[in-house]
C-alpha cells in the first residue's frame, strides 16, 4: 500500500473519531450530563491533537 493511501485510511479514521466525538457532545448536552460533555470535549481535543501532525506530515499526492 502506498504511503498516501495509508495516510488516507488513517485520516479517515481520525475524521470518524472526531465526528463521533461531536455526536457524543450533542447527545450528552441534550441529556444534561455535564461530566459526559467534558469527557467528550476532551476526546474531541485529543482527536484534533493527533490529526495536526498527521495532516502536516502527509505524503505528497504523486506518491500513489
Amino acid at each position: 500500500m502506498s504511503p498516501r493511501k495509508e495516510w488516507c485510511f488513517n485520516m479517515t479514521g481520525w475524521l470518524l473519531f472526531t465526528s463521533s466525538a461531536v455526536f457524543y457532545i450533542w447527545s450528552s448536552a441534550r441529556a444534561g450530563d455535564g461530566v459526559a460533555v467534558i469527557a467528550s470535549l476532551l476526546f474531541l481535543a485529543a482527536c484534533i491533537v493527533f490529526m495536526i501532525p498527521a495532516w502536516r506530515l502527509r505524503p505528497p499526492r504523486n506518491q500513489d
